[in-house]
């Protein structure tokens, strides 16, 4: 059979989109002790630029551009225009300071973001948080005052629940939640409290301990994977949510990082098996946000063969790994052919799609035009299209709790 075209594929469900945080949220809802030092924003004048691989900033510049200066306690974290890129020309996606009112107003307004869906023909989306918490509440982690972090963080939960997947767009905007990385157990009681309130997903870090807490080998997150898996919560891992991206040499341009994206998803997995975290906790489920799936039969082969060695590598499993993955791990596909024209060998039910709105990768208003290139480019027949761009998703994320179906 032959892919389906274009115009008769079904609505996308992406599983990786991003939103840029309220500017007036914590100062609303923060007791009055703590809104000196919680999150807020400051407009300035400021100047950025990428140097010996890092991005920086120059406050007050008189030569500056206005920019939305997110100030939380000792942090301070310049808004860009590559933060939402959205519906810019590509030459004029550049790295340059930004203030909200620069973007579209989807990226940070729901009624408008339910409109963006639509015209780019997503009927679902998830959404990770995009400015000052990063990928997986980095932001508030790093802070010095946990009491301060942990309102702060609830209070984005609670706002990411209640306001922005709430009203018009409930079972169209689904709860992404965050954990206070800095303690496994209050992390599991984050899982309990949030499921309680209809979240049943987590943003966690690829690799914990580049952040400087522990990793999946030291079982001490046995106790978050526990309530995760009692509240049927999937653990989903963004790249570049271990505050680190893979280079090669200090003077290494962007390009080679871009180009290395995959590989923290990959060393991500290896901690997931190898620790046994996958095999202790049988119904868990993982996600890999903007990771690509090309990279996971040969990934898979090797673990396999390390598995089986005459000393197995220092690590014992009840299978084999790529047994222990199967129906448990799902890899993120924006701009995938060798992926997708390697379904068999992942699994085509591994597999889900992402617009990745509003940044410089993502497919935003074209989704379902790069959806049908890839899928044509790989053969898929009308059933494949349809678990790729929806019913994979529902079935990792438990989408039919929000009343979504294939």
């Amino acid at each position: 059979m032959s892919t389906p075209a274009e115009h008769e594929l079904p609505l996308i469900i992406s599983v990786d989109d991003h939103i840029l945080e309220p500017r007036e949220l914590w100062q609303r809802e923060l007791p009055a002790s703590m809104r000196d030092r919680g999150p807020k924003v400051s407009r300035e004048k400021v100047s950025l630029e990428f140097k010996g691989g890092h991005y920086g900033f120059k406050r007050d510049d008189p030569d500056g551009t206005w920019c939305d200066l997110w100030l939380f306690d000792d942090l301070v974290v310049p808004t860009g225009l590559l933060h939402a890129a959205a519906g810019f020309a590509p030459e004029d996606q550049v790295n340059i300071p930004a203030i909200y009112e620069d973007f579209r107003e989807g990226v940070y307004d729901q009624k408008a973001r339910l409109v963006d869906m639509d015209i780019n023909h997503v009927e679902v989306a998830l959404n990770y948080p995009n400015t000052f918490p990063r990928f997986a509440g980095q932001g508030f982690a790093e802070r010095a005052d946990k009491e301060l972090a942990l309102a702060s963080l609830k209070i984005y939960n609670d706002w990411m629940i209640d306001e922005w997947c709430g009203g018009d767009a409930t079972g169209r905007l689904v709860p992404l939640t965050l954990v206070p990385l800095w303690d496994p157990q209050l992390a599991a009681e984050e899982v309990r409290r949030c499921a309680a309130k209809g979240s049943y997903a987590i943003a966690f870090s690829e690799n914990p301990s580049k952040l400087g807490f522990p990793s999946l080998y030291s079982g001490e997150w046995d106790v978050l994977w526990q309530a995760c898996q009692e509240a049927a919560t999937t653990v989903s891992m963004h790249i570049g949510s271990s505050s680190s991206m893979p280079t090669t040499s200090p003077d290494a341009p962007l390009a080679t990082t871009m180009a290395l994206s995959s590989h923290n998803a990959a060393g991500s997995l290896c901690d997931w098996v190898f620790s046994g975290s996958l095999s202790r906790f049988p119904t868990l489920k993982i996600a890999f946000a903007e990771s690509q799936i090309g990279w996971m039969p040969y990934q898979l082969e090797r673990m396999d063969i390390v598995a089986a060695g005459s000393d197995a590598g220092g690590v014992k499993l009840d299978r084999k790994p790529s047994e222990i993955v199967h129906g448990r791990v799902w890899g993120c596909v924006f701009d995938d052919m060798h992926g997708l024209k390697s379904r068999d060998a992942v699994g085509l039910q591994h597999i889900l799609f992402e617009t990745d709105y509003p940044h410089t990768d993502g497919t935003w208003p074209d989704s379902r035009k790069v959806a049908h290139r890839l899928c044509a480019g790989a053969g898929m027949d009308a059933e494949e299209c349809r678990m790729f761009l929806r019913q994979n998703a529902i079935d990792c994320y438990g989408l039919e709790r929000f009343g979504i179906s294939s």
